[in-house]
């Protein structure tokens, strides 16, 4: 049975990345090649102390992200950092939603707005 051709299906929107909050974190980790402390990451992706544990859980079972505890000072120091394969996945997927956006503004442009009016009148009625 031949494959068919699915043009939109945009395979490579990976769904680990694709959630707002772990994209925010990818996001942020890519643009500090030192790492971020947790509070930091925390601050920058406005999540709450859980929500951001959760998240980076799940980055780092992908391998996207590694973690980092010391004893420095009176307090465990949680810093974060994107690996190589979170970076390699992350601009992959940057590829597609690029490609994505592409996509889209080209049909937008070639469909003309009334033609997207009158189905939408019929959808309504």
């Amino acid at each position: 049975m031949p494959e068919k051709e699915s043009r939109f299906a945009y395979e490579g929107l990976d769904r680990i990345i694709h959630e707002r909050a772990r994209l925010s974190v990818l996001t942020s980790l890519l643009t500090h090649k030192d790492g971020l402390t947790f509070v930091e990451l925390k601050d920058l992706c406005n999540l709450t102390d859980g929500n951001l544990a959760r998240h980076l859980q799940v980055l780092e079972e992908d391998a996207m992200v590694k973690i980092i505890k010391s004893d420095e000072g009176p307090r465990t120091q949680t810093v974060c950092r994107i690996t190589a394969t979170g970076r390699k996945r992350y601009l992959q997927y940057l590829d597609t939603l690029e490609q994505v956006i592409k996509d889209a503004q080209k049909a937008a442009k070639s469909a003309p707005a009334e033609k997207h009016r009158s189905k939408l009148s019929s959808l309504k009625a």
